[in-house]
C-alpha cells in the first residue's frame, strides 16, 4: 500500500471496504483456478472413453463438471462485482476527502505562500496528482492484491503438477521482479520531471487564458501560441522519456511471457506426445495430455499478475511521487496560527478603535522595512482617510489589520487587543474588506453581493446595491440580480466591479470597514453619493479609505499622510494643509488637474 500520514487515517476509516474487496479478489482468484482442473478432467475422460461410447458415469462426470463452471461464472460475477464495489468507492471517498484536506490547508495558509507558488502549480497537485493516488489506492490494490495472491495460487497448482516446472518458470520471473525494483527508481525520477513539466504547462495555460484580453488587444495570438508550443514540445518530451521507460518494461515482461509459454508448448507438448521421460539440468520432467492442459491453463492465470508487475511498478512510482508533492504542500509551515488563549471577537460588543503602536513590517522575502515606526490612534466611529504617493505602503497598512501576515506583538490593537492575541477568524469577521483589485466570482451579482451573509434577503441586497450606487445599473442588466458577472467579474466595467465590492463589503455589516482604492474607477460625483452613503449609514462604525486622489478623502474626519513607509502626519485635511508637505502637493496637483481639464 501507499504508506503517507496524510492517508493513514483514511485506511483506518474504510479499512472495512479493504477487507472485504481484497477477500472478495481472493475469492475470485482461488475458485477462478478450479477451471484449468476442469479441463484436465475433460481430458481425462475423452482420453479414456472405450469404443463403445461414453459410460453414464462419464456423461455423469460431464454433466457436472458443466454445472460446476456454471457456479464458477457466477461466483466470479458475484465476487468481481464485490470487489469494484468496496475498493473504488473507497479510493474515490478517499480522494474526495484528501482533496477536501488540501482545499482547507489552502485556506490555512499565508498570502506569502501563494506569492512563492504559482496557481498552475497548486492546481496540479488538487488535480493531476491526487488522480494519481486515487488510482493507486483503487485500480492499484486491485493489481497488487491479484498478482500476489494469483501467483501464490498458480505456482502452488504448477508445484503439485509438477514441482521442475515450477523451477524452471520461477527462473525468469525473479529476474522480473529485480528488474522492476530497479526500473521503479527510473521511473519514480522520471514520473517527477514529467508532473514538474505539466506544472509549468498548467501554470502557462491558466496565465494565458486569464490575460487573454491583453493578448488580443496586443495582437500577440501568435507569440503566444509559438509560447504554448515550446512548453507543450517540453512537455511532450518529458512523457515520451516517461513512457519509454513504462513501455519497455513491459515490452520486456511481455518477451519473457511469450518465452515461457512457447517453452511449455514445446517441451509439454513433446513430453505429452512421446510420453517420455526428460532430464534437465539434474530435474526429471514427464507430463502427460491432461496435466499439459492444466499446466497451461494455470499459467493462462499466471498471464495476468505477470502483465500486472509492469503495471504496479508504473502506478506505484506515479502515486509515490504524486503523494511526495502532496506531502510538501500539506507539510507547508501555517505561520498564520491562533495563540492558545486567544481572544474572540464579537461583532456586536467591538467599538472599531485602532492604534499602532510602533508597527513596523516587512515582507518576509524582503530586508528592507516597509513600513517604519507608525504609531496612531484611530477613534471608534471614525472615517478616516489614508493617502500616500504609490508604494509607500497604504495597502500594506490596511492588510495587517486583517493579519494576512504575522506581526509584531503589541503593535496593532483594536479596542486595546493585540491583534496577534486575537482569534483570526473573528477578527476577519469584524473587518469587511473591498480590495484593491475588486475581484468578484464567476456567479450572479446578487450572489456576489451577499456572498459574506448567504442568508441575505433581496431587500438587504438591494439596499446594499443602492449604499454603493449600482443598483440602477443592476436593473438594467437583462437578468438583473441573477446576472452572471463572469470570470472575475469580466462582463463588468471597472467602475461596476468595485460598485459590487462596496456593496459585498456593506452587506456584512462589520464595525470596521476598509476601502482600499475602491472608488478610483468612478466618476466624481458618484464618489461624492457612495461617501455621504458611508458618513450616513455607517455612522458610528469604523470606515478606513485608502486613496489615491484627495478629493476622495477630504471630506473625512482625518487623513493619515504616508511618505516613505513612515505616517508623515495624521490630522483632519483643513490642518493637513499646514503641516503636510505631501498632502499639499496632491491638492496643488489635483487643483492644477482640474484647471487644464477646464480648458
Amino acid at each position: 500500500m501507499l504508506l503517507s500520514k496524510y492517508l493513514n487515517k483514511y485506511y483506518a476509516k474504510y479499512w472495512y471496504c479493504y477487507v472485504i474487496g481484497v477477500l472478495a479478489l481472493v475469492f475470485v482468484d482461488w475458485i477462478q483456478l478450479f477451471v484449468p482442473e476442469f479441463l484436465g478432467d475433460l481430458v481425462r475422460i475423452f482420453q479414456n472413453v472405450p469404443e463403445s461410447g461414453f459410460t453414464a458415469q462419464m456423461e455423469s462426470d460431464i454433466i457436472k463438471i458443466v454445472l460446476y463452471t456454471v457456479l464458477i461464472g457466477l461466483g466470479l460475477m458475484a465476487g468481481r462485482m464485490l470487489w469494484r464495489f468496496t475498493l473504488f468507492r473507497a479510493s474515490h471517498n478517499i480522494e474526495n476527502e484528501l482533496r477536501h484536506d488540501m482545499f482547507v490547508k489552502a485556506e490555512k495558509l499565508s498570502v506569502e505562500y501563494f506569492h512563492n507558488n504559482k496557481v498552475g502549480n497548486i492546481m496540479s497537485w488538487f488535480t493531476n496528482d491526487i488522480e494519481q493516488i486515487q488510482e493507486f489506492l483503487g485500480f492499484g490494490v486491485v493489481v497488487l492484491v491479484d498478482g500476489v495472491a494469483l501467483s501464490l495460487m498458480c505456482f502452488t497448482k504448477i508445484f503439485l503438477l509438477s514441482w521442475q516446472f515450477l523451477v524452471l518458470l520461477s527462473i525468469p520471473m525473479i529476474l522480473i521482479v529485480v528488474w522492476g525494483v530497479f526500473v521503479e527508481k527510473i521511473m519514480a525520477d522520471k514520473w517527477t520531471s514529467r508532473q514538474e513539466a505539466f506544472d509549468k504547462l498548467y501554470d502557462f495555460t491558466q496565465e494565458s487564458f486569464t490575460g487573454i484580453r491583453v493578448i488580443k488587444a496586443f495582437v500577440k495570438q501568435r507569440q503566444e501560441i509559438k509560447a504554448f508550443s515550446k512548453v507543450a514540445h517540453e512537455n511532450m518530451d518529458v512523457n515520451v522519456k516517461f513512457a519509454l521507460v513504462s513501455v519497455g518494461f513491459d515490452i520486456i515482461v511481455e518477451v519473457v511471457i511469450g518465452i515461457l509459454l512457447a517453452v511449455i508448448l514445446g517441451l509439454g507438448g513433446y513430453l505429452a506426445v512421446t510420453g517420455e521421460t526428460l532430464s534437465i539440468i539434474g530435474m526429471s520432467f514427464k507430463l502427460d495430455g491432461a496435466e499439459l492442459v492444466e499446466v497451461i491453463g494455470y499459467f493462462d492465470n499466471l498471464i495476468w499478475p505477470l502483465m500486472a508487475m509492469g503495471q504496479i511498478v508504473s502506478m506505484y512510482s506515479r502515486s509515490r511521487t504524486s503523494m511526495n508533492r502532496i506531502e510538501n504542500y500539506m507539510d507547508s509551515f501555517e505561520d498564520i496560527k491562533n495563540c492558545d488563549d486567544a481572544v474572540v471577537f464579537s461583532k456586536e460588543d467591538i467599538k472599531g478603535g485602532i492604534r499602532f503602536v510602533d508597527f513596523s513590517f516587512k515582507y518576509p522575502s524582503k530586508n528592507d522595512d516597509y513600513l517604519k515606526n507608525i504609531s496612531l490612534s484611530i477613534k471608534p466611529g471614525e472615517c478616516v482617510g489614508i493617502v500616500g504617493r504609490i508604494g509607500n505602503g497604504k495597502t500594506t497598512l490596511v492588510n495587517s489589520l486583517l493579519r494576512m501576515y504575522n506581526v509584531k506583538e503589541n503593535s496593532i490593537f483594536i479596542d486595546d487587543i493585540d491583534i496577534m492575541k486575537a482569534d483570526t477568524k473573528s477578527l476577519r469577521e469584524a473587518v469587511a474588506y473591498v480590495p484593491q483589485d475588486n475581484f468578484l466570482f464567476s456567479d450572479s451579482v446578487k450572489r456576489n453581493i451577499a456572498f459574506s451573509n448567504v442568508d441575505a434577503d433581496e431587500k438587504l441586497i438591494k439596499a446594499a446595491a443602492d449604499f454603493a450606487c449600482v443598483g440602477n445599473d443592476i436593473e438594467n442588466f437583462k437578468d438583473k440580480y441573477e446576472t452572471v458577472t463572469g470570470e472575475r467579474g469580466v462582463t463588468l466595467s471597472g467602475g461596476q466591479k468595485q460598485r459590487i465590492s462596496i456593496a459585498r463589503a456593506f452587506i456584512k455589516d462589520s464595525p470596521i470597514m476598509i476601502l482600499d482604492d475602491s472608488v478610483s474607477a468612478v466618476d466624481v460625483k458618484t464618489e461624492d453619493i457612495i461617501l455621504k452613503n458611508i458618513r450616513e449609514l455607517r455612522k458610528g462604525k469604523t470606515t478606513l479609505v485608502v486613496a489615491s486622489r484627495v478629493s476622495t478623502v477630504c471630506h473625512l474626519d482625518r487623513i493619515i499622510v504616508l511618505n516613505e513607509g513612515c505616517v508623515e502626519a495624521f490630522d483632519t485635511p483643513e490642518r493637513l494643509l499646514e503641516i503636510s508637505p505631501t498632502y499639499s502637493k496632491m491638492v496643488y496637483l489635483q487643483e492644477l488637474e482640474k484647471e487644464v481639464e477646464g480648458r
